[in-house]
């Protein structure tokens, strides 16, 4: 199944924020793991800017061990993710003692029902609110829903969408009329399910997990996989594991 569109970084500056680092941040968002390395153009052509700006941009990203470039034998200058995403990463890590069990609780449900697992977090407020790809697990079917870390989609649609503005007050408030009902069902229910939610191909159910220490919405637990393969038999799976990572998020 085809990988669906980010939402470019760069696009809006964040409010009260520095136009420069959010532009810095859209070249460091264009590395996934599916293109982990890039030239000048295709940097340019995956942020919207132009070559004269990423390239400024990469020196300084280059300087603070963010990026380094590769020997591309004569070509044009390949980048690449640089060492000090490693430190990054691991402080990242020790600072969520919970990831560890979060993943092994995705790795169960995939193992479970053959399907890949999501959570998915709310990122930006307001208008701006989207929804952002922090842990996935992938199914082993040749056949599934393609998703990685860092992923950014919007929140109107999914599954998960449905779980993150219903059980976050503020979105709930701000969403649009035909909407509401659809948000009062899957507080009163527990969880979202359905196919064709986001894209017609695609299914999902979802449930929310939320944090033990103030008992707030921490993100959306998502299992998605390809709407011929939709079953609601797996409803209470998801609920069931939802409600483990919030145990994982106690204090």
């Amino acid at each position: 199944m085809p990988r669906l569109p980010q939402t470019p970084a760069h696009l809006d500056t964040a409010p009260g924020g520095v136009a420069a680092v959010d532009k810095a941040a859209a070249v460091l968002a264009a590395f996934t793991e599916g293109a982990p390395e890039h030239s000048l153009a295709e940097l340019a052509r995956r942020t919207g800017l132009y070559k004269s700006a990423v390239l400024r941009l990469a020196a300084s990203l280059e300087q603070a061990q963010l990026l380094e470039r590769m020997d591309a034998g004569g070509r044009e200058t390949v980048w690449r993710i640089g060492l000090a995403a490693v430190r990054l990463h691991r402080a990242y890590a020790q600072a969520r003692p919970e990831a560890a069990r979060i993943q092994d609780l995705l790795r169960q449900l995939v193992a479970q029902t053959a399907e890949s697992a999501a959570l998915h977090v709310v990122r930006g407020s307001g208008a701006n609110a989207q929804r952002l790809c922090l842990y996935f697990e992938d199914s082993t079917q040749p056949v599934r829903r393609m998703l990685r870390v860092g992923d950014v989609l919007p929140l109107d649609k999914g599954a998960s969408g449905l779980v993150l503005c219903a059980f976050t007050p503020a979105l709930a408030e701000a969403a649009a009329p035909g909407r509401r009902a659809a948000l009062a069902r899957t507080r009163r229910e527990g969880f979202a399910a359905g196919a064709g939610l986001y894209v017609p191909d695609a299914a999902g159910i979802s449930a929310p997990v939320f944090r033990g220490s103030d008992g707030a919405l921490f993100g959306a637990l998502t299992l998605t996989m390809p709407s011929v393969r939709y079953d609601t038999r797996w409803i209470p799976a998801v609920r069931r594991v939802a409600e483990q990572m919030s145990l994982a998020l106690a204090p």
